[in-house]
């Protein structure tokens, strides 16, 4: 297909459909140096191999799992041009960002609890990978409920529908990303110690 043919509004589309995945690669690429740092760090003799992952974290995942799985109910629920049911599962979603955000902070007081904090004397060279790396993640979970709200707003407004969801579209596939990227950050820091 030749991405210069097209209505303005056809390219206008592509385009920001683009832009969106060029900022999704670039976060691939900066997790996966956190990771890979992360995994260097590792041979240090200060490192903790046996530290325990917060239950909130668990609870977490379960969460933006769930959310996922709203947003995508929700893109259905529109396509059929079910209004009511939109509405409903774009409120949960967003509830369930919110809850995953409060359940990372609760892991954070964990690994307080714990007896290690970001900086400090107490502080450890391991736990402070987790802080940054679940912290980055936090900042783009709320950029991502940003773009929920707005949904939320153009959706009230009825700017969407079967024929006409670009901004539902972009913010579902940033969404479903940080979904994805917690879920792989979970796992990494779960069996990667």
């Amino acid at each position: 297909m030749d991405l210069t043919q097209g209505t303005l509004e056809e390219k206008r589309a592509r385009a920001k459909k683009v832009m969106l995945w060029f900022g999704i690669i670039s976060l691939i690429m900066t997790f996966a140096g956190w990771t890979s740092a992360f995994i260097v760090s590792s041979s240090r003799p200060d490192w903790l191999s046996d530290f325990v992952i917060p239950t909130a974290f668990i609870i977490s995942t379960v969460l933006i799992i769930v959310s996922s799985v709203t947003l995508f109910l929700a893109k259905k629920a529109l396509q059929k041009g079910n209004r009511q049911a939109t509405t409903v599962l774009l409120l949960v979603t967003f509830g369930l960002g919110v809850a995953f955000v409060y359940n990372q902070f609760v892991g954070f007081s964990e690994i307080i609890q714990a007896g290690y904090n970001f900086t400090g004397p107490t502080s450890n060279i391991t736990m402070s990978y987790v802080y940054v790396i679940a912290l980055m993640h936090v900042l783009h979970v709320v950029v991502g409920l940003i773009c929920l709200l707005v949904v939320i707003y153009n959706h009230f407004k009825h700017k969407y529908n079967a024929t006409k969801m670009l901004g539902f579209e972009l913010a579902s596939t940033f969404w479903h990303f940080v979904d994805v990227l917690w879920v792989y950050l979970f796992l990494f820091l779960y069996f990667f110690r």
